[in-house]
C-alpha cells in the first residue's frame, strides 16, 4: 500500500510539473500583470458593472490556449473602511461633545482627532431620517415622508423606497465593498415582516452582507427580538445580557473575520444603536454615575448646557436659550416626589447614553487593533433626531401603559423608582427631560420646523483625509449629505443606472470639502424640513417654519392653511429664539413659496398631519395582510408576528383552538402574544390547560382547568365572551377539552392597545419577556398540530364601540411606531 501512494504521490507531482512547465498567465483579479490597476477605467456609474465579453474558443486542448486575466470587480485603489454610527433619540444638548450633560468620552476623543460639525441636521424622525442616511436622498423622496406604520398610498409616503433610488450599501457592495449592519433597522415596511416578504426591503436586500439586529423602532435591551440576516434567533442566556453589548459583540467579531481573510478589501459597516430610544434600559453601574447630577432640575440644566456650549465653541457667544414650551412645567413649581422620581428617569437616560458609547468605544478601539483606522472614514452621529418627548409630561415606568391610555399615577411611578432602568420597567422620561436635552431649542423630536427636532450633533475622524484635528465646521449640513461625502472620499460615482433603472440624481451634497478649510464657503444652501404637518425651509441661512402640533399634542390645533409662520436669521440667531417675521415680511413670503416649491419637487405634497386615520391601512391605501380576515390557523413554529401580521383580539370576543398530542404532564405555550408588560397565554401547565391575561403587568387574570389532560390527542378551546360597553372592558373566559367545559373564569379588564412592539405573538413558544410564570421552559413539549384563532366582532360591542375601539388602537400604534 506504502508503494502504491508513493507511485501515486509521484504521479501527481510529474502532473503538476507539466501543468507549470506550460505557458499560462498569472491570474488576475482588477491587478495587470504590470502592477498598474485598470480600476479606474470601469464604468462605476451603471450597476452592476458590466463585465467584459467572454471569449470563445477554438482549440480542442486547454494545455494549447491561454486563459485570460480573471476579472472581478474592486473597490477604487486606496478606498477607505466606512464606518456610520447612529445613536437613537439623543438631542443636541445631551452629549459632552455638544455641551450635554452626559459624560460620552468615546465621543469626545473621537471629535479630538476628528472634526465636529454643529450645524448638521435630520429629518425629526426616525424611518425618515435613517432612509435619507442610507441612500442620499431627502426622505419624501424615499417615499418615508413617515414610519412606515402610517405609509400612505401616496407618492412620498408610501414606505416603499423607489427604484430609481438606490442604498449607499448597495452601491459600495457593487464597487467590491463588504458591507454588514448591526442594530436597529427600521426601515422595513411592517408588512413585509414575515416569512411571506417580500424581503427586497430587508437590510440583507439592500446591500448589506450581514445584518444582526432588530426590525422595527424599539426594542427591550434586556429581551430583544433578534434576527441574523432575516432569520429570528435566540439571544445569549446571560444574566447580564443587553442588546447593546450584543450587537457590539457581532460587530466586532463579523469586522475582523473580514479583515482575516481579506485584508485588502474595505468593508462599510452602519452601526445603528437602539440606545438611547425607550425603554431606557441600561446597567445599573452606568445609572448609579449619575447619583445626584439632576437634581437641579429641566430649567437649571438647559442653562448650564448652554454655558457650556459656549465654553467648548458649540455656540456662538450670544446664543440664547430658545423659549421653553409652554406645556413643560417649571421645576420650582414641581413637587418633592415629582423632582425624586423625575431626576432618577434622567439619571436612568445618562447611564443609558454613557453606556452607548462606551460600546461604540469597543468597536473604535477593535478597528484600530486591526491597524486600518488611519483609513477608516468614521461618521459618529449623536441622534437619528432630537430627544423624544413621547413619554408625555410625567414619563412612564411602562411605556404600554401610554399605548393604552392607562395613565400612570406618580404613586406608581416611585414603586419603581429603585429598578427604574432594569428588566422589571419598560420606561421612558419626562418631556421636560427632552426639551433639556435638545437645549439651547425649544421643541423635540418629531417637530421638523425646530433645530430642537433636527439639528444633531456629528463628528467625523478620518485621519488620511482629513489633516485638522479637534476642530468645528458650521458649514450648514443635512443627513442626505452622508452618502455623497462616503461616495466622494471612495471615489465612487453615484450611479445613473442599477439594473437597467435610470436613477434620479443624489439629492445631497458631499462634506468634503469642508474637511480642511473650516472657512469653505456652504454647499448646502437650501433644505426643505417636514413631518406631521411641522415644515420649514431653510436658504442661505434664513429660516421660516411654522409649528403646527408638538410631540405631545395628538391633534394639531388649527389646519394647515390656518398655521401661523415665523422667520429667523439662523446665521445670528442659532437656537432659532427670535422671530423677525414682522420686520421681513417679504423674506418670508419668498420663502414660503419656495417650500411649496420645493415641496412639490421632492413629492412632499400633498402635506398629511393626519394621525389617527393613517394607522387605518385600509383608510389610506396601505397594504394589510389580515386585511378583514376573522380567522387564521397557525401552526408551530410561527413566531415573531407583530401586529400587523398576527390576528387582533382586542376588544372582541375570540376564541382559540388547540390541536394538541401530549404525553403526561405536558408543558408549555400553545399560542402567546405580548410580554412581561402586557398580554395573553393559552398554555399547560403540569399537563392542565390555562389562559393568563397579564393587563399591563399590573394584574393577572387567570383561567386554570382542574382537570389535566390525558395522554393522546385533544382539542383544547378557549373562548372569551367579551362584555362590551366600551373600549377596555372584560369578560368572561372558558375553557373546554374535548368538547367539555373545564373551567370558565373572569378577565376584569383588557388592553383596548397594543400589547408591545417587540415581544410579538409566538405559538409553541414565548420568546422575548415571559406573558406568565410558566414553571419551566415555554416551548410546547407535546406534539401543537395547529391553532385557530376566530374572532366575533359583532358578538358583544355594538358599531360604535367597534369604531372607538378601532381608533384608541390606532392612535396607539402610531405612537408605537416612532
Amino acid at each position: 500500500m506504502k508503494i502504491k501512494i508513493t507511485i501515486l504521490s509521484l504521479a501527481v507531482v510529474a502532473t503538476l510539473g507539466i501543468f507549470s512547465s506550460c505557458k499560462q498567465p498569472a491570474t488576475q483579479t482588477n491587478e495587470t500583470a504590470e502592477g498598474t490597476s485598470p480600476t479606474d477605467s470601469l464604468d462605476r456609474t451603471v450597476l452592476p458593472i458590466h463585465e467584459p465579453p467572454r471569449q470563445t474558443y477554438k482549440e480542442l486542448d486547454a494545455r494549447n490556449a491561454k486563459a485570460p486575466a480573471r476579472w472581478e470587480v474592486k473597490a477604487p485603489k486606496g478606498a477607505p473602511n466606512v464606518v456610520v454610527v447612529l445613536i437613537d433619540d439623543m438631542g443636541f444638548g445631551a452629549s459632552s461633545r455638544f455641551g450635554g450633560p452626559i459624560n460620552m468620552p468615546v465621543l469626545d476623543k473621537i471629535a479630538a482627532e476628528g472634526l465636529s460639525y454643529t450645524r448638521f441636521h435630520t429629518t425629526s424622525l426616525c424611518s425618515p431620517t435613517r432612509m435619507a442616511l442610507l441612500t442620499g436622498y431627502n426622505h419624501h423622496s424615499n417615499n418615508a415622508g413617515s414610519i412606515m406604520e402610517t405609509a400612505t398610498a401616496f407618492p412620498g409616503n408610501n414606505g416603499i423606497r423607489p427604484q430609481s433610488i438606490t442604498p449607499m450599501a448597495e452601491v459600495l457592495r457593487q464597487n467590491g465593498f463588504s458591507t454588514a449592519a448591526f442594530g436597529k433597522y427600521h426601515e422595513t415596511p411592517p408588512w413585509e415582516i414575515s416569512v411571506s416578504g417580500p424581503l427586497d426591503r430587508w437590510p440583507t436586500h439592500s446591500g448589506f452582507d450581514k445584518f444582526y439586529g432588530f426590525i422595527g423602532g424599539e426594542t427591550n435591551q434586556w429581551a430583544p427580538l433578534v434576527y441574523d440576516g432575516t432569520t429570528q434567533v435566540e439571544v445569549p442566556k446571560d444574566p447580564n445580557y443587553h442588546f447593546t453589548t450584543d450587537m457590539t459583540n457581532q460587530a466586532i467579531s463579523w469586522v475582523r473575520f473580514q479583515h482575516a481573510l481579506t485584508p485588502d478589501k474595505p468593508f462599510m459597516m452602519y452601526f445603528a444603536t437602539g440606545a438611547t430610544h425607550a425603554p431606557h434600559h441600561a446597567p445599573k453601574e452606568y445609572i448609579d454615575k449619575y447619583k445626584g447630577k439632576f437634581d437641579q432640575g429641566w430649567d437649571k440644566l438647559r442653562e448650564e448646557t448652554l454655558e457650556r456650549q459656549k465654553k467648548l465653541g458649540i455656540v456662538p457667544q450670544n446664543a440664547k436659550l430658545a423659549p421653553k414650551p409652554k406645556d413643560i412645567k417649571d421645576w420650582d413649581k414641581l413637587s418633592p416626589d415629582e423632582k425624586k422620581m423625575f431626576a432618577r428617569q434622567m439619571e436612568v437616560y445618562a447611564g443609558f447614553g454613557e453606556h452607548t458609547d462606551h460600546e461604540i468605544g469597543r468597536l473604535y478601539s477593535a478597528i484600530e487593533d486591526l491597524g486600518v483606522m488611519d483609513n477608516t472614514v468614521f461618521i459618529y452621529i449623536v441622534g437619528d433626531n432630537g430627544a423624544s418627548a413621547e413619554g408625555t409630561m410625567n414619563g412612564v415606568y411602562n411605556e404600554m401603559t401610554y399605548f393604552n391610555g392607562v395613565r400612570e399615577s406618580l404613586q406608581d411611578m416611585m414603586k419603581h423608582y429603585d429598578e427604574w432602568g432594569g428588566p422589571n420597567t419598560y420606561p421612558h422620561y419626562a418631556a421636560g427631560w427632552a426639551v433639556a436635552m435638545d437645549a439651547p431649542f425649544s421643541w423635540t423630536k418629531q417637530v421638523a420646523s425646530d433645530f430642537g427636532g433636527t439639528r444633531n450633533g456629528m463628528v467625523i475622524h478620518w485621519p488620511k483625509g482629513i489633516k485638522a484635528k479637534g476642530e468645528i465646521r458650521t458649514q450648514f449640513t443635512h443627513v442626505i449629505d452622508v452618502a455623497p461625502t462616503v461616495y466622494e472620499a471612495c471615489k465612487i460615482p453615484a450611479p445613473k443606472t442599477v439594473n437597467g433603472i435610470e436613477q434620479d440624481p443624489v439629492e445631497g451634497t458631499s462634506m468634503v470639502y469642508s474637511f480642511n478649510d473650516a472657512n469653505a464657503k456652504e454647499k448646502h444652501t437650501v433644505q426643505y424640513f417636514e413631518m406631521f404637518g411641522n415644515r420649514a425651509i431653510y436658504s442661505d441661512g434664513w429660516y421660516a417654519r411654522t409649528i403646527h402640533r408638538p410631540a405631545w399634542q395628538r391633534m394639531p390645533s388649527q389646519t394647515l392653511d390656518k398655521d401661523p409662520w415665523e422667520l429667523y436669521n439662523s446665521n445670528d440667531d442659532f437656537s432659532l429664539s427670535t422671530d423677525v417675521a414682522a420686520q421681513n415680511p417679504d423674506k418670508l413670503k419668498e420663502l414660503q413659496a419656495l417650500f411649496m416649491t420645493e415641496a412639490e419637487k421632492y413629492h412632499v405634497l400633498p402635506i398629511d398631519d393626519r394621525t389617527l386615520e393613517r394607522t387605518d391601512a385600509k383608510a389610506v391605501g396601505r397594504p394589510d395582510v389580515m386585511g378583514a380576515r376573522t380567522s387564521v390557523t397557525y401552526g408551530e413554529g410561527m413566531k415573531g408576528m407583530g401586529i400587523d401580521i398576527f390576528i387582533s383580539t382586542r376588544n372582541t370576543s375570540y376564541t382559540i383552538t388547540s390541536e394538541v398530542d401530549v404525553a403526561t404532564n405536558a408543558n408549555g405555550v400553545m399560542v402567546a402574544q405580548g410580554g412581561r408588560f402586557g398580554g395573553f397565554s393559552f398554555y399547560l401547565k403540569a399537563g392542565r390547560p390555562v389562559f393568563t391575561y397579564n393587563y399591563l403587568g399590573l394584574s393577572a387574570y387567570n383561567v386554570v382547568s382542574a382537570q389535566s389532560l390525558k395522554p393522546g390527542k385533544h382539542t383544547i378551546v378557549y373562548d372569551f365572551k367579551y362584555d362590551g360597553g366600551g373600549l377596555g372592558k372584560g369578560g368572561t373566559g372558558t375553557i373546554t377539552i374535548d368538547g367539555a367545559k373545564a373551567a370558565s373564569g373572569r378577565v376584569a379588564m383588557t388592553q383596548p392597545g397594543i400589547f408591545s412592539v417587540d415581544d410579538l405573538a409566538d405559538v409553541g413558544t414565548d420568546d422575548g419577556t415571559p406573558v406568565a410564570n410558566y414553571g419551566g421552559p415555554a416551548h410546547f413539549s407535546g406534539k401543537l398540530d395547529k391553532v385557530k384563532i376566530e374572532t366575533h366582532p359583532g358578538a358583544a360591542a355594538g358599531q360604535a364601540d367597534k369604531k372607538k375601539a378601532s381608533d384608541l388602537e390606532k392612535a396607539a400604534r402610531f405612537a408605537a411606531r416612532d
